[in-house]
């Protein structure tokens, strides 16, 4: 598949397209109390960066955001609002921009990145795609609920 993958603002029509798009899937999967959506003015702030990739026509088919929390040694990066169109799944496009989410990480000096995703099996490709870019499975962290049947987090240390 021929995509580009770019650094862009949420507030595109066709990106709010998109977290439309996963918030209406999400909230199919997962109770509302139990899911963690930002919203596009969120995903806006100078502490998030959104990755869209695109296809030759220009077309947005999938998004994924780099959060930073904390300041100092305690500063990490949180992988948010995954998302790939269903017509483009399976070919690669989540891995690609878990790999820029994690570059940028990288430069930045960051050395801990973590997510929260779904818990129940229709997010299993998910989980494939953090399992393959080398996260594991770990505890809740920041304010995510630590007991949750509907939650599962993965870290991933990185070395700078």
């Amino acid at each position: 598949m021929n995509v580009v993958i770019e650094i862009e603002t949420p507030l595109a029509d066709d990106v709010r397209a998109l977290v439309a798009a996963l918030n209406e899937w999400a909230l199919e999967q997962t109770p509302r109390e139990f899911t963690h959506h930002m919203t596009v003015e969120q995903m806006a702030e100078p502490n998030t960066t959104v990755f869209v990739a695109r296809d030759k026509t220009g077309a947005a088919l999938a998004m994924g955001a780099l959060k930073r929390h904390g300041d100092g040694p305690k500063k990490f990066g949180e992988v948010k609002r995954m998302y790939t169109l269903p017509t483009t799944r399976g070919g690669g496009l989540a891995g690609m921009i878990v790999a820029r989410i994690e570059t940028l990480a990288r430069q930045e000096g960051l050395t801990r990145l973590a997510l929260e995703t779904g818990a129940v099996e229709s997010f299993a490709s998910a989980w494939r795609v953090y399992e393959r870019a080398g996260f594991t499975r770990c505890g809740a962290f920041l304010d995510y609920p630590p007991d949750s049947p509907h939650n599962i987090y993965y870290e991933k240390m990185l070395s700078v």
